[in-house]
């Protein structure tokens, strides 16, 4: 498997066959040019497209040149139909046939006319181009791309040229993740992607647009502030946007596993409701945990003290495994939800939504992590490093609420008001034990085991206010935006633990640990942004704006030890509680301006900031006050050329406060061979981000390319600083560092190959990162770079037969300066394959395999993981809209996880017990009911 993939990699990095000057034997060409019917003058980048005769499916697509010409080259013998369309003329569709005999067909001039005319062709009304580019918009067309019935959205979006849905449903469009789905174009479910794509039906989807979708201030003034989402928008079909519909079903299966699913949508075209509920034991948790703003976190909080999942990781920066999407547990869940859309009057338009859901989440693993570490006076080149051996089992519940809100409010034509409010709870239970033993040089120099039981209600929330208003004069406009975000956790902890540290001599000292600990946080930001546009010319403009913002911080921890005197745990650890808040503060101000051409923007800006960190340690009753002073440049060129060429450079700075858990001068001993400690005396970091971008979509070939290149650099990084006694225990502290510099490359190559139907993409991907932390008070200078080569391809191959296979290869390489010998390189080979096949009597056979095959790690942990799952389908009922379905999950009874971590100062390799082979009966019926 290995020699395949490198031999693939090979094949690979050699790059796209050159282009043949010839057609293929076999293979024809058919040629025209569009006119206008009335004037005869031709008509330039006309969408000419190619479409099976028996199906209308997509297969290809050009634009005329200059001269209103076109060629659809390399054209298998068959029967197909021509569509040729252009904004403001009635399509055209035009049956074409190719033998052996007779290859290539010359349609000579195609006139097109504002009205229906019949020239011995059909002429098809209001028919829509398989791929257009309006603008900065790629549109497909839904009906061009067949699905099979009762499918997904998503299942549609793997058929798109240029896009991808890895297993996990995250989507990538041109090589550039996706982040934000729309339903005609208003939010569905909050920002919650997989929302629209898993639980909306292909069928009612009448257009997929691709675009980058600017924040609301910049869309509104016409500057562009750098921040981009890239979106799809899902534009139903017409007669879809009246009715009901949705998809219900359950299933059971061994060992207890089980799915649940119900949904009911009701369009009536602006408005809609759709109210879904969602359970099962598959580790299929079908929304995205955090539904609302980024700054409102809605997923779990971080895992707690005591060394938590052997993911953890404290500081410092982190490269993992290529995204395997291995689950690392096993997860039962289940959501209802409510979403709402509707248009108040003229004047208002609201988008809310509610989801309610709980998890619980099973984990096993088992970890072997080395840390870099050296020994007062002992050569570097000698030094062997900390190996922790670490077992945890973890059950975690977690029930859940969250909230979105959008309200729009036209005052008048020039002034507009948008609200978008977003609140969550949880309240997470966690029981945990872990035991480890950590080694060196073969001496075992502690043991240790932790009991663990918390309880932490969180509530996180936010609400952006965006008042805009247009002035009489053209591109002058005022805009206000008040950002608040705010999070409250409250963890109430039992710790117990039993350690023991052995001596050189071998002598041994046990001590335990029972404690009871209530853990505090909270933080308030608060940041206004003014804004004033002001037109210099029909090209440029000068933007001024003011930001003020304002964080508070506030962490209590009180530790309770137990007393074996009173039963309780009533006696309070002075050494370990503590109360602590701070503030940052900041007020920015700077100029703008911003050159805008018909191909080409760009602009320079500088501004000035002052800001203030301020900390208060209430037990000690100490305060410290300290004041900076940045100067924070930043520049935008974007150039928009033919063929959908685009290229962005971006420069930006900002600074990065520390929260106050960081500057709390308190220990965390709830594992106490693993102790945290704040660090009052953090400063800002100061961060220099360049991203460039170049992205391309050629609708003659229908080919993709986008490159991304990142570059950073921070000053006073915030960074490690790791302790190790002689016995191992190991003390983590927070401090500030120069020498972060980090560089990522990304390519993606996309080609639609239509004689076969086939999307084919190529992904190349590189990184390198230099950071410095600090073991044993000496500097660790950590070298890690990667790069990885991916192939993917998926085929609608005819009615009956689809498929897609795919194939990953990654080297990973980490260096440290302090521990040569800690020195690693690594392999991780995926490989994946499914198939759709549909039989007689709407039987249909599904099976997907994925494998992964692991080089260079720690012993027991370089495995081969396969996983394959089949299934065979019953349609039955009118239009199929019934599903009897027998799924076996990992038939081969082989599935398992491994995951490496690599981090400024250790590098961990974690196996995690996942789901195992089970079969599943399932009943699923698909509603459909529209025009009422």
């Amino acid at each position: 498997m290995r020699l395949f993939l490198l031999l693939l990699l090979a094949a690979l990095l050699a790059g796209p066959p050159a282009r043949a000057q010839k057609a293929p034997a076999g293979k024809g060409t058919i040629t025209g040019t569009v006119l206008d019917s009335v004037s005869g003058k031709v008509l330039r980048e006309a969408s000419v497209s190619l479409l099976a005769a028996r199906d209308s499916s997509y297969l290809t697509f050009t634009i005329t040149n200059g001269d209103g010409q076109f060629g659809l080259r390399n054209v298998a013998p068959g029967s197909y139909q021509v569509l040729i369309t252009f904004l403001g003329y009635k399509s055209r569709l035009v049956p074409v046939r190719l033998t052996e005999a007779d290859p290539t067909v010359a349609l000579g001039g195609l006139a097109l006319r504002a009205q229906s005319h019949t020239l011995g062709e059909v002429v098809v009304e209001q028919e829509r181009a398989p791929v257009a580019v309006q603008g900065d918009t790629l549109a497909f067309s839904a009906r061009a791309f067949k699905t099979q019935p009762n499918a997904a959205v998503e299942a549609l979006l793997k058929k798109l040229p240029g896009v991808e849905v890895d297993r996990a449903g995250n989507i990538r469009a041109q090589g550039q993740a996706v982040s934000r789905v729309l339903v005609d174009g208003k939010p569905f479910f909050g920002d919650d992607p997989k929302m629209a794509t898993r639980n909306l039906p292909a069928d009612i989807i009448d257009q997929v647009q691709l675009y980058s979708q600017r924040s609301d201030q910049a869309a509104f003034s016409g500057i562009d502030d750098g921040n981009q989402q890239r979106t799809l928008n899902l534009v139903t079909k017409r007669d879809k946007r009246r009715g009901y519909f949705g998809t219900n079903g359950a299933g059971a299966g061994t060992d207890g596993r089980y799915q649940a699913r119900l949904g009911l949508n009701r369009f009536n075209n602006g408005r809609q409701l759709s109210a879904l509920g969602m359970a099962n034991n598959l580790n299929q948790q079908g929304f995205s945990d955090n539904g609302g703003p980024a700054s409102a976190s809605f997923g779990p909080p971080a895992n707690g003290p005591g060394g938590g999942t052997a993911r953890v990781r404290t500081g410092g920066s982190r490269a993992t495994d290529s995204d395997n999407e291995q689950p690392d547990n096993i997860l039962e869940s289940g959501a209802v939800g409510l979403n709402y859309r509707d248009a108040w009057g003229k004047r208002a338009e609201v988008a809310t939504s509610y989801l309610g859901s709980r998890t619980r989440v099973l984990t096993d693993q088992q970890s072997r992590r080395q840390n870099a570490t050296t020994q007062p006076d002992e050569p570097t080149e000698t030094a062997a490093p900390l190996l922790t051996d670490q077992q945890v089992s973890a059950r975690e519940t977690t029930p859940g609420h969250r909230f979105n809100l959008r309200l729009d409010y036209t005052f008048d034509s020039l002034t507009t008001v948008r609200v978008t409010p977003f609140a969550a709870w949880q309240r997470p239970k966690e029981q945990r034990q872990s035991a480890q033993q950590t080694f060196r040089a073969g001496q075992l120099l502690n043991q240790g085991q932790v009991s663990y039981q918390a309880s932490t209600p969180t509530w996180s929330g936010a609400n952006n206010l965006l008042l805009m208003r247009r002035f009489p004069t053209a591109g002058r406009t005022f805009s206000l935006n008040l950002n608040t975000t705010l999070n409250d956790q409250r963890e109430q902890t039992t710790n117990q633990a039993t350690n023991t540290l052995y001596a050189a001599a071998g002598t041994a000292r046990s001590s335990s640990l029972d404690q009871q600990i209530r853990d505090n946080t909270s933080g308030l930001t608060n940041a206004l942004n003014l804004s004033w546009t002001e037109p210099l010319s029909l090209t440029r403009k000068l933007e001024g704006h003011y930001n003020l913002s304002a964080t508070q911080d506030r962490a209590d921890r009180a530790v309770r030890d137990y007393a074996e005197a009173t039963g309780h745990y009533d006696a309070l650890n002075p050494a370990l509680s503590n109360k602590f808040t701070s503030q940052f503060w900041a007020q920015r101000a700077g100029l703008l301006l911003q050159t805008r051409r018909l191909r080409y923007t760009y602009s320079l800006g500088l501004d000035a900031q002052e800001s203030g960190l301020r900390g208060q340690n209430q037990t000690a009753d100490s305060l410290f006050s300290r004041r900076f002073h940045h100067v924070l440049p930043n520049a935008l060129l974007s150039y928009n050329g033919s063929q959908s060429r685009t290229l962005r450079l971006n420069y930006r700075t900002r600074l990065n406060a520390p929260p106050a858990a960081q500057l709390q001068p308190v220990a965390d001993n709830s594992n106490p061979l693993n102790m945290q400690v704040g660090n009052p005396a953090l400063r800002p970091e100061y961060v220099h981000a360049l991203v460039g971008s170049f992205s391309q979509f050629n609708a003659r070939t229908n080919r993709s390319l986008f490159v991304r290149l990142d570059a950073a650099q921070v000053q006073d990084r915030i960074v490690t600083s790791t302790t190790f006694s002689a016995s191992g225990v190991q003390t983590t502290r927070p401090v500030n560092a120069d020498g972060y510099r980090a560089l990522n490359g990304f390519l993606a190559w996309g080609q639609r190959l239509a004689a076969h139907k086939v999307n084919l993409n190529l992904t190349t991907n590189a990184g390198l990162t230099r950071s410095r932390s600090f073991v044993n008070e000496a500097p660790n200078l950590a070298r890690t770079w990667s790069l990885g080569q991916g192939l993917s391809l998926n085929s609608t191959y005819n009615d009956r037969l689809e498929f897609g296979l795919s194939g990953n290869l990654t080297y990973q390489q980490a260096r440290y300066s302090l521990l040569p010998r800690q020195n690693t390189a690594y392999f991780t080979q995926t490989l994946t394959a499914d198939v759709f096949y549909q039989l007689p009597g709407h039987f249909i056979v599904t099976s997907d395999i994925w494998f992964v095959n692991n080089s260079g790690r720690a012993a027991g942990y370089n495995q081969r993981v396969g996983l394959w799952n089949v299934g065979l389908t019953k349609q039955f009922l009118a239009n199929q809209q019934a599903e009897l379905k027998l799924q076996v999950y990992d038939l081969l009874n082989q599935n398992r996880s491994v995951v490496r971590n690599v981090t400024d100062t250790y590098l961990e390799d974690v196996r995690s017990r996942v789901l195992t082979r089970y079969l599943l009966l399932s009943f699923t019926y698909n509603l459909r009911k529209f025009g009422v």
